[in-house]
């Protein structure tokens, strides 16, 4: 018998690396088959991969809790995964168990990308000291950086200023808001890496804007599941670039960004920003093989920031302004708080929100409503560990359906309704509750929630207070039902900004 070629002994490893796989998963099953829990019958070789619609997952999972309860299990592939729905469950998963469900699984399509070990910044890092090193630097920053001498809240509130600006360009016409704000929010982010802003023109930041949002669609299909879950597929040449092409364009943009900022940095001079803070913290770690701090996760960490924090909050708002021409008597309302409380001779200030109790609620409820990213970001299970009775094996993969907590019957009054009484007691005061989720919860909560609050709060005072907002005459009333890339976005729609009277 001649030797094996090179394909037939790849081929070969492949089939039995295939067949440990499902070995080992009929024995986890056996073990843990009493009380693991339930969800729907595996087809061979793809498991649920087809019962599962990538596109709306939150109705998926809506139809798969009915049948199996809070806590289901799915089989992708090989993969196991069990889906926790519902207040009381994800508490339990993300709070009480949050040291044994704050790893996050493999994401093979994204180690090809460049997100390896050691190096995949803050939102994809494994759960140890690295990630924890990372986000005690990012928080740090956020919460302290100075940027030369200003503040951050007031690096908002001047973008505040020229999105104000580029509305009023629009000189009452219709216009699709998303990409002014996406712009305005991305300068936020930009000021705190790289000290400085985009003009809204400017060709390579239109560029970075068009790669953000395309890489979210080409992410939300079925092909980067079925690679993360099937990875000897990725062992074919060129596959994740393929796949995720905007997203490989994106990263190489920011190197090319980070090179520039490098040359014009002064070590001897105090940090600008954040990436001179990390370069700073790079440069003592030299010689520590154990550091994160290092230039691959320089790069990961910048594109944490830009992707999660620009995306989110520019969707928020976008979400806001939609529902502020759909509901013309709450928008009224919140002009009405901001003109009492701030009047219209100066720029909101954070400090004014504490007084502004409906605003407050409004914009909270844009978040509850919209629900953008309604099955959070994976987890995964560290140890063995029990979620309402169910045992899941460690090295599970956890999806905490936050749509399920959002929209949930027991906690809110009208759940699929866009509903700022929500927030407000009998007095008008405003109120938090439990369910209110959609940074979600535990170690993993939201790195950039804090400055997401500041952005909302400011960007959507300062549109308010100087734009009355309405649907164009003559366009139907646009859609609330969310399409989903990734995050759930709003259908794009049109809106008028109209320049308010002085006394309106």
């Amino acid at each position: 018998m001649g030797l094996m070629t090179g394909d037939a002994v790849y081929s070969v490893a492949v089939a039995l690396a295939v067949f440990l796989l499902l070995v080992d998963l009929m024995h986890r099953r056996q073990r843990w088959a009493a009380r693991y829990p339930p969800g729907p019958v595996p087809v061979p070789g793809l498991g649920n991969l087809l019962q599962v619609d990538f596109e709306n997952p939150a109705y998926s999972f809506y139809k798969l809790r009915s049948r199996f309860g809070d806590v289901f299990s799915l089989q992708l592939a090989w993969k196991p995964v069990v889906v926790v729905n519902g207040l009381s469950a994800v508490r339990e998963a993300l709070v009480k168990h949050s040291e044994e469900t704050a790893d996050r699984p493999p994401f093979p399509i994204y180690e090809h990308l460049g997100f390896r070990q050691n190096s995949k910044g803050v939102v994809l890092a494994p759960y140890g000291p690295a990630w924890r090193q990372q986000r005690r630097f990012s928080m740090s920053t956020l919460r302290n950086f100075g940027l030369g001498k200003k503040s951050l809240e007031q690096w908002v509130t001047e973008e505040a200023a020229c999105l104000c600006a580029a509305f009023a360009s629009q000189d009452g016409h219709p216009c699709f808001p998303n990409d002014l704000l996406s712009k305005a929010v991305c300068n936020v982010i930009a000021s705190l890496i790289y000290a400085r802003r985009f003009e809204y023109e400017d060709p390579g930041f239109m560029r970075m804007m068009d790669l953000l949002e395309d890489s979210l669609k080409e992410d939300s299909g079925l092909v980067p599941q079925v690679l993360n879950t099937v990875p000897v597929l990725l062992r074919i040449p060129g596959v994740a670039e393929k796949a995720l092409p905007a997203l490989k364009a994106f990263l190489d943009l920011l190197d090319e960004l980070l090179t520039e900022h490098r040359m014009t940095r002064d070590p001897s001079q105090p940090p600008r920003d954040l990436t001179d803070a990390f370069l700073s913290e790079v440069d003592k770690a030299k010689g520590n093989p154990e550091s994160s701090f290092n230039d691959e996760n320089l790069r990961m960490v910048v594109a944490d920031l830009f992707i999660a924090g620009m995306v989110t909050t520019s969707t928020t708002l976008t979400w806001a302004l939609l529902l502020m021409i759909l509901h013309p008597d709450v928008q009224r309302h919140v002009q009405q708080e901001i003109d009492e409380v701030i009047g219209q001779g100066r720029c909101p200030e954070m400090a004014d929100q504490a007084r502004m109790p409906f605003t407050n609620a409004v914009i909270h409820e844009v978040q509850r409503f919209a629900d953008i990213v309604p099955m959070g970001v994976p987890h995964m299970t560290s140890r063995d560990t029990e979620v309402q009775g169910f045992l899941i094996p460690k090295g599970t993969t956890l999806i905490t359906n936050l749509s399920s907590v959002l929209k949930d019957e027991t906690a809110w009054e009208k759940p699929l309704k866009f509903h700022p009484a929500h927030f407000l007691d009998p007095e008008g005061r405003f109120v938090k509750p439990e369910a209110f989720m959609p940074f979600s919860a535990g170690p993993r909560t939201c790195l950039g929630e804090p400055l997401a609050r500041m952005e909302l709060f400011l960007f959507f005072t300062c549109l308010l207070q100087r734009f009355s907002f309405s649907v164009p005459e003559g366009q139907p009333r646009p859609s609330d039902h969310g399409v989903f890339y990734t995050i759930l976005i709003p259908p794009p729609y049109q809106l008028c900004a109209v320049a308010r009277r002085r006394h309106e």
